[in-house]
């Protein structure tokens, strides 16, 4: 199935649209959980093994409805992921923030982790991606294109998104069309071209939802 790339600004959105999208992204975070077998979410959630995985659309939305109804599997902790711990990503961060290396030059593409260009997603942990936003003291909008790829800097790339449509709004804050998953142990890459020479880092914050085995101790 091909996927649809596109930004969605929360002022464009409802509060209930940006719950119903939140509530999707950690669906497919627990059907993909399901499917590496981190925490044992067929047995915790009723009739989702009876469903084959070939058959993501049916066992996603089974997973939303379960969870809308306030239900949460018991072997699986969702939090957000911490750049800067060794127990989240293989190799940290230097800081706890989603900050690019000074947009030195116009065109090339800078990674969100500051200078680890290939970050990988240590064992157990599954990350999904649902949006995204800018924080910029220097230019209303320093970048004009995010993409994350799977296998690392010059990996394939899964998901691409134009960064200059959202210039001219109010609030540089989007949702993600469709989320993306990041699997435990897989390196990966978000990265952003620069669209302005900058002399100072940037933030952009890529929204997500971190999985996890229950009782998991992160130091």
């Amino acid at each position: 199935m091909g996927s649809r790339n596109y930004l969605l600004n929360v002022n464009d959105l409802s509060v209930t649209d940006r719950g119903d999208l939140k509530l999707s992204a950690l669906a497919a975070g627990l059907e993909r959980c399901a499917i590496k077998g981190i925490g044992d979410c067929n047995s915790d959630i009723p009739g989702l093994q009876a469903i084959p995985d070939a058959n993501k659309i049916q066992r996603v939305q089974l997973i939303k409805g379960w969870i809308k109804q306030g239900n949460w599997p018991q072997s699986i902790t969702q939090r957000e992921l911490t750049p800067n711990l060794n127990g989240d990503l293989v190799a940290a961060t230097a800081l706890d923030s989603w900050l690019t290396a000074a947009l030195a030059a116009v065109g090339t593409f800078y990674t969100c982790f500051q200078a680890i260009v290939s970050p990988q997603l240590a064992q157990d942990k599954l990350m999904v991606l649902y949006g995204a936003s800018v924080d910029s003291v220097a230019v209303p909008m320093p970048v004009s294109r995010m993409v994350i790829r799977r296998g690392g800097a010059a990996g394939n790339i899964i998901a691409q998104y134009d960064m200059e449509e959202q210039m001219i709004r109010q609030d540089v804050d989007f949702f993600f069309s469709e989320p993306q998953v990041i699997d435990p142990q897989q390196a990966f890459a978000i990265q952003v071209r620069a669209r302005v020479a900058t002399a100072a880092a940037e933030i952009v914050h890529v929204h997500n939802f971190l999985f996890e085995q229950s009782g998991l101790i992160v130091t």
